[in-house]
């Protein structure tokens, strides 16, 4: 998919000092792009809108919760 004509917007929790920025797009409702900002012509991950605001909405009140690394089998 080409990305090089979307308007892109930093997202308001990211680092004011360049560092550690995610960017999104409003232009392809209902996916929502998020890309890094450090890294404007690498890929973006493609969300649903509503998957996008059911994780945030996880990490904002703790039930997203990071597990272990998994161990390979063998």
């Amino acid at each position: 998919m080409d990305m090089t004509t979307e308007t892109w917007r930093k997202s308001s929790y990211s680092n004011p000092d360049g560092g550690a920025c995610l960017e999104v797009s409003d232009d392809l409702s209902p996916t929502l792009p998020i890309r890094d900002s450090k890294a404007p012509d690498g890929p973006a991950l493609l969300f649903a809108a509503g998957s996008w605001s059911s994780f945030v909405a996880a990490v904002r009140t703790g039930t997203l919760r990071r597990h272990p690394p998994r161990r390979p089998a063998g």
